[in-house]
């Protein structure tokens, strides 16, 4: 017997075709399902904060329509085990790098080179969970 697994998914991204083709194809080639999305820190925040038990996995960028991406992962520093906050942004250089490990930021991609490594990032994710409700059955 195998047991489906679903990361459940929350994407902060302010461009619309970008949003959706990122929750398009991460729903397509991994086990995410994405519960919601917004464009603003103010909004992600207000979700995240309402829902903390309905994600696994935190996709935020950087520049927003109102706030950002660096500020949102301060104000959720704290998090369940197991929950992964990652950046996907355009602009991710060394100190970006950085400043968000400093944050606690699980993971850093950069939209226009490591779309593959993010579904990839995503896939292990799907693994990480199923191999652990398989460990707990």
């Amino acid at each position: 017997m195998s047991i489906a697994v679903e990361l459940k998914a929350y994407v902060v991204e302010d461009n619309p075709t970008i949003r959706e083709n990122l929750v398009g194809t991460l729903e397509e080639l991994t086990c995410v399902k994405v519960a919601g999305t917004s464009a603003t820190e103010d909004e992600a925040l207000a979700w995240l904060e309402g829902n903390t038990e309905r994600w696994d996995l935190l996709i935020v960028d950087l520049f927003l329509k109102q706030g950002s991406g660096m500020h949102l992962a301060q104000r959720i520093s704290r998090r369940r085990p197991g929950q992964k906050l990652v950046v996907f942004s355009n602009y991710v250089n060394a100190n970006v790098r950085k400043r968000c490990a400093q944050l606690g930021v699980d993971a850093v991609f950069d939209k226009s080179t490591e779309i593959d490594a993010l579904v990839d990032y995503c896939a292990h994710q799907c693994f990480r969970v199923a191999h652990a409700q398989a460990a707990a059955a």
